[in-house]
């Protein structure tokens, strides 16, 4: 019998593990089991398998550990009066009932999906298959014995394959009757539409309660800080066009007249019966609990890693603020996180009509709960709002602190506010970080590698200039996520801090930022920045209830100083930016979009190669050294590559197992540069 057939038989039994474990982690229903890649071994831990099904979470309502969720007191219960949930689970683990890990590695999972295959384990593909070779990549976290855990905890997460749901438990009066509430949503338009959806990007959104109440306000402004105003309730329904016809939907809304380009549109509504969201982070707390303590746990281990981007490492962010690392047992959950383009950031991830999805940047998602003071892990005092606090200062003990790598890009401190994590509330000031923390900026980063060669239609001036950054930085990751599980197992410290600092002066104001005279290219006039927002007099109970908020005296922003060339002078310095051939900004204007042509781009930033000669230099008037002036020949180019990768390696940013392939793409732009252009 197959490897696959034998394991295809969980698909007919659906077996449980485990009744009624600790009223967290209840049960797991195995819906497949399957190992991968026929059966080949890695390491010393043998054939690897991919499970997956489903787990059943409940909580004691009445333990001080859940009391932070809000509205548990509110939520519906079972017989036994716990709050249940429901989430999709998917593990992978050495084959065997009887093989272990010494770590876990628990991907907080971005919107539903998975991002470990492409991150850590370089994966050309999505597409997850227990056959699936490019799925699983080179192998990184199966060859150092991780056992990966997905678990949904998103709530508003859409129907799609392979995407990780979490069914969350619902919030009413004690009479049984709907809780109802103000919800926002804003739409950034770039090309005149007649439908909008009221979830963020693809997420399902909140319901409207009532169709005709006052309450629903759609308003429209020019820009950021622009004044709103009013769109005629005549011009707009709660509808959506579908085949020609418009029908009524409570999660749309429809202008026939359409919702014109550069305007920003902004609805506030009331919805009902909300989910109680921060029984997400209940979840990803409960499930390395359970694999840790728990004596029959499906897939034991000893330790345990929660990996979060973007969206999911400024929940990662959030466990921390409200102390999720510890059970309902009091005892430590994770012992590392890893906090990858968070920037200053937590989120709506508990919290009444929360929507997880929202984040913010400079030009969309406008005004969330989302850059909120403390940003850093040392307490500060905030005369403004007379308030003292830190990202940890409300655990319950300090020995369930775990340690931290907070890793941002260039973008981040541009987009995301990230300069906030280790600057004091004036700004004036470096904040070190904790004995347990590390704080890396991967310089001259956007906030993912985009592809390349870069696309023709990014080409933003008759110079090259092309939107999307290429800086290959994900093998920062890899590296920093082995530093991590050895720090965290007591093998090895890891590299000390790498990020941008006031006493080194390469920590700057906009005003201060020496961008060479590019080109074609602007220096940007703008960054993303915190406010000290007010969201009515209940938000310290979670509940909402001024929409939008009223918005106070900002944050100061601050970022990486830049060199001759335009890259960032501070942080981890790739070979991008040791031996370079262009100019990588993490920040792109929105030079050629309708509305506001002065703010920045989301996400992205722009890649500039440097002129090949000095005359062509001359001729373009380009102020940056010529690649001829820097590099004898494309042999003398790649030499310093390799000499630059090696010190990476040395420092411990670069696995040595990816050196060839950052070299392989230090040469993959020297051929470009000098193919096309």
């Amino acid at each position: 019998m197959t490897h696959k057939k034998l394991f295809t038989l969980c698909l007919l039994v659906s077996f449980f593990f485990g009744i009624q474990l600790y009223a967290k982690v209840d049960s797991i229903r195995v819906t497949a089991r399957e190992i991968v890649m026929d059966g080949e071994s890695y390491g010393e831990y043998g054939p690897w398998e991919l499970i997956k099904g489903k787990v059943y979470f409940s909580w004691d309502p009445s333990n001080q550990m859940n009391q932070r969720i809000v509205d548990i007191g509110l939520a519906e219960r079972n017989q036994e009066g716990l709050v249940t949930a429901v989430s999709d689970l998917v593990v992978l683990k050495p084959a065997g009932e009887s093989k272990t890990s010494e770590l876990a590695l628990v991907e907080v999972s971005n919107r539903g999906g998975k991002f470990t295959p492409s991150y850590f384990n370089r994966a050309t593909s999505g597409r997850m298959s227990p056959d699936n070779p490019e799925w699983f990549g080179n192998g990184l976290t199966l060859r150092k014995g991780m056992t990966v855990i997905w678990v949904g905890w998103q709530f508003d997460v859409p129907e799609k394959e392979d995407n990780l749901a979490f069914d969350a438990p619902k919030a009413y009066h004690p009479d049984g009757s709907s809780i109802t509430g103000l919800v926002r949503s804003d739409w950034v338009v770039d090309e005149t539409v007649k439908t909008l959806k009221l979830g963020h990007r693809d997420q399902i959104g909140y319901p409207v309660y009532d169709f005709q109440s006052d309450d629903n306000l759609l308003t429209v402004r020019d820009g950021r800080e622009a004044p709103r105003d009013t769109v005629p309730r005549s011009e707009w329904r709660f509808a959506r066009q579908e085949d020609g016809e418009v029908v009524k939907d409570s999660l749309y809304i429809y202008m026939e007249k359409g919702f014109q380009e550069g305007k920003i549109y902004e609805l506030v509504y009331q919805s009902h019966d909300p989910p109680v969201v921060g029984t997400g982070m209940a979840a990803i707390r409960d499930i390395i609990s359970y694999a840790k303590y728990d004596e029959n746990a499906l897939f034991p281990v000893d330790k345990g890693i929660a990996a979060g981007v973007s969206q999911t490492g400024r929940f990662l962010r959030h466990l921390l603020y409200q102390d999720f690392n510890t059970d309902e047992n009091f005892r430590q959950a994770y012992d590392g996180l890893m906090i990858m383009t968070a920037g200053a950031g937590r989120g709506s991830f508990n919290h009444r009509f929360a929507q997880p999805s929202r984040d913010a940047h400079r030009y969309s998602a406008f005004f969330y709960p989302t850059d909120l003071y403390p940003f850093t892990s040392r307490m500060q005092f905030d005369s403004l709002q007379w308030r003292t606090d830190g990202l940890m200062a409300h655990f319950m003990t300090d020995k369930h602190i775990p340690k931290v790598f907070y890793i941002n890009t260039g973008y981040e401190y541009w987009g995301r506010a990230a300069s906030l994590i280790h600057t004091s509330v004036d700004g004036e000031e470096d904040i070190n970080p904790l004995p347990n923390e590390r704080i890396y900026h991967i310089g001259s980063g956007q906030h993912f590698v985009d592809g390349f060669p870069p696309q023709e239609e990014r080409k933003l001036a008759e110079t090259p200039v092309y939107r999307g950054n290429p800086l290959a930085f994900k093998v920062n990751y890899r590296a920093l996520l082995v530093r991590l599980s050895e720090w965290v197992t007591d093998k090895a410290s890891p590299p000390e801090s790498e990020y941008p600092k006031k006493e080194s002066g390469n920590l700057v104001r906009i005003d201060k930022y020496r961008l060479p005279e590019i080109p074609g290219l602007a220096k940007p006039s703008n960054i993303h920045k915190a406010y000290r927002a007010d969201y009515g007099p209940r938000w310290s109970e979670g509940i909402v209830d001024i929409q939008p908020p009223l918005l106070g005296e900002t944050y100061i922003s601050q970022v990486s100083q830049v060199d001759e060339f335009g890259n960032e002078v501070a942080g981890i310095q790739n070979v991008e930016g040791q031996v370079p051939v262009a100019t990588y900004t993490p920040w792109s204007s929105r030079k050629d979009f309708k509305g506001s042509p002065e703010e920045l781009v989301d996400f992205r930033g722009n890649f500039i190669p440097l002129p090949k000669t000095a005359k062509g230099r001359n001729q373009d008037n380009d102020p940056r050294p010529a690649i001829e002036e820097l590099y004898d020949s494309k042999g003398d180019y790649l030499k310093k590559v390799q000499k630059a990768a090696d010190q990476l390696v040395e420092q411990g940013f670069l696995l040595k197992e990816d050196k060839d392939y950052v070299i392989n793409r230090a040469e993959e732009y020297w051929n470009w540069i000098y193919n096309e252009l």
